[in-house]
């Protein structure tokens, strides 16, 4: 199980390599916490080798978000598989974030 980070300009792009469950999904809401710790936190989650995520994950992306938006900033989603999609919709929870069509339309909206 794999998270791919990168920085794109000013921007930190985080790519969980496979379904947010378990330990990856524990491991997942600690990395996005470490890029908040920044000065300036630009985040963008890039979704699309993620095609499923537990309540679990789901609790921690709204808990970080909210972290997020408090210091501030907002937590951008990219390439949003259409099951975590309709997970996000199901759960009433889609409002709480940016969708995106691609990780480099996500990163141009920090621009």
């Amino acid at each position: 199980m794999k998270i791919e980070r990168r920085t794109v300009g000013t921007v930190e792009v985080c790519s969980p390599q496979d379904a947010l469950v378990d330990e990856l999904s524990e491991r997942f809401g600690h990395t996005l916490r470490e890029c908040l710790a920044g000065p300036n936190p630009r985040v963008v989650v890039g979704m699309k080798d993620v095609g499923y995520m537990d309540s679990a994950a789901l609790e921690d992306l709204v808990a970080v978000a909210h972290d997020f938006h408090e210091r501030g900033a907002q937590l951008k989603l990219a390439n949003v598989t259409p099951t975590c999609r309709e997970i996000f919709e199901l759960t009433g929870l889609s409002g709480q974030f940016q969708f995106f069509e691609s990780v480099d339309a996500a990163v141009r909206s920090y621009l």
